[in-house]
């Protein structure tokens, strides 16, 4: 920012400016500067980057001058104004801009082969300078030995790198930095020639690993061979500082035996070394070096497996051991004997099985058995060790109960309940794949898996140990390390409606372990906010409710999962007009409706079909008795069973005349509406006028003594012959007319009755 200047109107001669101009300081210096107040009046004050400086910094010389004092100054670039306190008015104002000297110098002399050939040095600089800064390294009498515009700078002339090493007393050297507005110089850095001596790295000549140590050699280029060094490795699997060790070597011993290496390891191995006092030498290229199996070391751990009873009666056993690492290049032996438990003897006829460098499978019976590994190289034997095999049936023997298992983010915790026998441990073993087993002891109730493929389901057996047997194992359900979400999620079936929905919708995934913690489902329709729904992962269906009848509405399932998300694709589908239950209800009444109608139509149909063809009774099916009076139909019953055995009695037309008894019956009420019940009086005799009958026109009728009515028919009548009725009334001898013309008022309660028994004849009426 460029200051201002001011001139009062009317008084060019009066001027206000601050002073001195484009103003650079060293970092930490003091320095003052002066305001000229000639154009303003009043009080005035000082600001820095536009803040109020204190006014003890300030100070008046005159009347028209006042002057600001600012000590230890560190600001890279400040600017610094004066102003009238009445207006506010800038005065002047003035930019300031620090610079540093160079710093922290460091100088080497570098030697190859026991000789420097090169000088070297550099410092640090902290400017932010937008002007070329050039830099010159000076020597003890200010002699420019070399000049460079970064902060380091190499001399290769080699009387400059030799006056240098060879002088006896301390050196001194300067760097001045310098630009067009501003130099500096740093402060003198003094040093011994010997002490900054560099020599080149070493380099191998010698390594040799063996069962017990690691012997290395290397070619130091020390000058005259008086040097020291260092020799640093760690395991290439590690290669953090904590990791890393140091052996320190004497001078003149360029070799050194490592004895502190496990067995089968990758190590990286580097060296460097110095001139007495000298600088380190940079470390030497690293080399990497697998070290031997040493027997020491061994640990060896047997476990198994043991699978459940095939049909053959066989179980088999798959074996693991731990204690040798599979990365040893050294070739063993590995060998498993089978021992019946108890057997003491030292020969017998046992079987062996050669095995591979971590597992093994054998078959064993349904009787105890104990396996021995044996691990050996060039026929010596290494590591030996053994493992307990119940017997199928075996009781007694501790087992754990209630495995539990759960698994987070690719890690599974398993957790089970204490025996109530005393167990030294418990072994948990666990395969994703029954070929491939892993294994670990605790002597706690639970245990962290690590390590587990992503996505795979596993096995986990827990089996208690005590003393030098085994319990029986107890397996856990299955479970998977992690689960992902489906790959595609669709919609598979919509039910819609006119204000619900109802949508199904399945997952399909190539995983094993697949699954879902929540659907969310997002619905919509063109011109209104988008509503969603989440149901559990369980679910594959929902209702979505409160929706317009008859509109088209958009519909996406989104599956969420632990390692991400999966969404279907849009599908649509349009809500009914109206109630779909109502339209089923209305067609079921109507198809009631129209089968009442129907059935009603048929009915009436049917009816009026018989009421128009009404069948007339045959008198062949009738029956004669006589229809009493109520007194005597309570007394002796209804239709008195006729029961004389005598044989029917045929009355001719001559015999009826000899006895004077009318041939045609004469019936109250002629013709009645009953066809199946005509009552006839025998003792009213037809008027002459009256026509007969056309039903008993060929009828005889003949008055029994009885007072009962028998019916004979001709031959060419239609009526069969009829039993003799048995009175229903005492039995009366013959009366004179007079007699009965006395008890005309009484039989006429005692009137003999036609009645047709079986009127239709039947499929079975012969």
């Amino acid at each position: 920012m460029i200051a201002t200047l001011s001139v009062c109107k009317g008084h060019r001669e009066k001027n206000c400016n601050v002073f001195p101009k484009d103003l650079h300081i060293e970092v930490g210096s003091s320095v003052e500067v002066v305001c000229q107040t000639s154009c303003s009046n009043g009080k005035f004050f000082w600001t820095l980057n536009n803040k109020n400086i204190s006014e003890s910094l300030s100070k008046t010389i005159n009347s028209t001058h006042i002057a600001l004092s600012l000590r230890n100054f560190t600001q890279s670039s400040a600017t610094v104004e004066c102003r009238s306190s009445y207006t506010d008015q800038i005065l002047g104002g003035i930019i300031i801009k620090t610079f540093s000297k160079p710093e922290n110098i460091a100088c080497v002399l570098h030697a190859n082969d026991g000789w420097p050939h090169l000088f070297t040095c550099t410092w640090n600089h902290h400017m932010n300078s937008s002007q070329a800064i050039n830099y010159t390294i000076l020597h003890d009498s200010l002699n420019e030995i070399c000049k460079s515009q970064v902060p380091k700078c190499t001399s290769k002339d080699l009387n400059t790198v030799n006056s240098i090493f060879s002088c006896i007393s301390n050196s001194t050297i300067i760097v001045r930095a310098k630009t067009a507005v501003w130099e500096v110089y740093s402060d003198p850095y003094t040093f011994n020639s010997l002490h900054i001596v560099k020599i080149s790295p070493p380099t191998w000549t010698v390594i040799t690993p063996s069962s017990d140590h690691l012997y290395v050699e290397w070619n130091p280029h020390c000058i005259q061979n008086n040097c020291h060094c260092q020799i640093k490795y760690y395991k290439t699997s590690s290669s953090n500082d904590k990791a890393t060790k140091y052996l320190s070597r004497h001078p003149s011993h360029f070799s050194a035996t490592i004895e502190d290496l496990e067995s089968c390891i990758k190590y990286n191995i580097s060296v460097r070394c110095a001139f007495n006092e000298a600088l380190w030498s940079n470390w030497s290229q690293e080399i990497t070096v697998l070290t031997k199996l040493n027997k020491r070391h061994i640990r060896l751990r047997l476990w198994r497996n043991v699978a459940k009873q095939g049909k053959n009666g066989k179980r088999k056993v798959h074996l693991m051991w731990k204690g040798i690492p599979s990365t040893c290049e050294e070739v063993l032996n590995y060998t498993i004997k089978q021992i019946p438990y108890g057997d003491n003897t030292t020969t017998g006829n046992y079987t062996y099985t050669s095995c591979g460098s971590s597992s093994c499978d054998v078959d064993v019976g349904q009787n105890t058995q104990k396996l021995y590994l044996t691990v050996s190289i060039n026929d010596a034997l290494l590591a030996e060790d053994s493992v307990y095999v119940p017997a199928v049936a075996q009781t007694g023997l501790p087992q754990v109960f209630s495995i539990q298992t759960t698994t987070h983010e690719g890690v599974i915790q398993v957790s089970w309940n204490a025996s109530e026998k005393t167990i030294s441990s418990y072994i948990i073993d666990w395969t994703h794949d029954g070929n491939q087993y892993y294994w670990k002891e605790t002597t706690s109730t639970n245990a962290t898996l690590f390590g587990l493929l992503h996505r795979k389901p596993y096995n986990i057996t827990v089996t208690p140990l005590f003393n030098d047997s085994t319990g029986h194992g107890s397996q856990a359900n299955q479970i998977c390390s992690s689960i992902a979400v489906p790959e595609s999620v669709s919609v598979r079936d919509v039910e819609v409606n006119d204000r619900s929905a109802f949508m199904k919708w399945e997952t399909k995934s190539q995983d094993t372990c697949s699954g879902v913690i929540t659907y969310v489902i997002y619905y919509e329709t063109q011109g209104r906010p988008q509503f969603n729904v989440t149901v559990n992962g369980n679910e594959d269906g929902v209702w979505l409710k409160d929706l317009k009848p008859n509109i088209q509405y958009s519909v996406i399932v989104e599956a969420r999962g632990y390692n991400g998300t999966s969404m279907s694709k849009k599908t649509f589908f349009t809500t009914n007009k109206f109630d779909s239950k109502l339209i089923q209800t209305l067609s079921v009444c109507g198809g009631f409706l129209v089968i009442l109608i129907l059935s009603l139509g048929l009915t009436c149909a049917i009816q009026w079909k018989k009421f128009n063809e009404k069948p007339v009774p045959n008198p062949r099916l009738s029956s004669v008795a006589k229809w009493l009076s109520q007194s005597h139909q309570k007394m002796e019953g209804f239709f008195q069973p006729i029961t004389d055995k005598t044989e029917n009695q045929v009355i001719t037309d001559e015999t009826q005349r000899e006895q004077g008894a009318p041939l045609n019956p004469v019936c109250n009420g002629d013709k009645t509406r009953n066809k199946k019940l005509m009552v006839c009086d025998p003792s009213i005799s037809p008027s002459p006028e009256s026509e007969p009958d056309e039903r008993f026109s060929e009828s005889q009728v003949l008055s029994s003594p009885e007072g009962s009515m028998v019916f004979s028919s001709s031959q060419s009548s239609p009526y069969r012959s009829q039993d003799s009725v048995e009175p229903l009334l005492p039995r009366v001898e013959k009366t004179s007319k007079s007699d009965l013309e006395s008890k005309k008022q009484e039989k006429t309660t005692q009137k003999s009755v036609y009645v047709s028994l079986n009127m239709f004849e039947q499929s079975d009426v012969r």
